[in-house]
């Protein structure tokens, strides 16, 4: 009974937050999806990151073996995506992305606070942005049928993360009055970032949902089995072990959505395992971190 309640202060303020938005845009109030989701990954997660990375006092040894962790665990999953994807015939563009990044931002980074603390959080930070370089190189390259690696250095929190390791490396610190302005920056950036994932929600429109839903669960299989067997093999520390299998067992990303819909890919089946796999996710992650903690 007391893990129950554990779980559950966990998991119900992240969908509370969530269902937020989504009430919010069914009442037919405004919400300016582009400007939020700009502010949110151009200014408040990049803040959030190079704060949460320079401040850190995890051994800058455990976070090269987290991060090494979790480009093994999305090799894997690529790999085994991949291998899914063709097995059962379906086009690559529309449906190897979604199945192999879950959303690390929206979902992984609060949930690895609340379960976990600052620590958790710093951790979960860390594997995101291994998420986040893997997404704008691999992913753009897999739904766009091309692209360039160079793009990924215009996105501001591949800068945040780089500039808050070498603080980290250097153990340098930014001044006081700076380092609060951006903690409170940075503090912008869950909050926005769930109630955005409600408003995404309830503006798509899902396609294929019967078909949707058993990938969501072979997505939900893949990765927590691949990064659970990855975390033993690297024998992560256990809140490592546990935000990285927390983080890769999140349910598909909207950002896999928006790329589909601007390169042309079936965006109505994206958004289908969007919704399907978060709806999966309100009942697979309490029961994920029950297991964990």
């Amino acid at each position: 009974m007391e893990l129950a309640l554990t779980v559950l202060e966990i998991v119900a303020p992240v969908f509370l937050l969530a269902g937020v938005g989504f009430v919010w845009v069914r009442l037919g109030f405004e919400y300016r999806m582009q400007f939020v989701t700009r502010l949110a990954m151009t200014l408040a997660v990049p803040c959030l990151i190079f704060t949460a990375l320079m401040k850190t006092e995890i051994a800058p040894a455990a976070l090269t073996t987290l991060s090494v962790a979790a480009l093994a665990a999305y090799g894997a999953v690529t790999l085994a995506a991949g291998a899914l994807v063709k097995l059962l015939g379906l086009e690559i563009r529309t449906y190897l992305a979604p199945l192999i990044f879950g959303n690390t931002g929206n979902l992984g980074l609060p949930l690895a606070l609340f379960a976990f603390g600052q620590t958790g959080l710093e951790y979960a930070v860390v594997v995101f942005a291994i998420m986040a370089v893997w997404s704008f190189t691999f992913g753009i390259w897999v739904v766009a049928g091309g692209g360039s690696p160079l793009m990924v250095l215009r996105e501001p929190l591949v800068g945040a993360t780089l500039l808050g390791g070498l603080f980290l490396w250097q153990g340098w610190r930014t001044p006081d009055f700076l380092t609060n302005a951006l903690e409170l920056i940075g503090q912008l950036a869950i909050p926005l970032m769930l109630i955005t994932l409600g408003v995404a929600v309830a503006r798509l429109s899902p396609g294929r949902i019967r078909q949707a839903l058993w990938l969501s669960l072979a997505k939900l299989v893949l990765c927590t089995g691949v990064a659970w067997a990855v975390g033993r093999w690297f024998a992560l520390g256990d809140t490592a072990f546990a935000v990285l299998v927390l983080q890769i067992a999140t349910p598909v990303a909207v950002t896999s959505y928006l790329l589909a819909e601007k390169y042309g890919a079936d965006s109505d089946a994206v958004a289908g395992l969007v919704v399907v796999s978060t709806l999966v996710s309100v009942a697979a992650l309490p029961v994920i971190l029950a297991v964990l903690l």
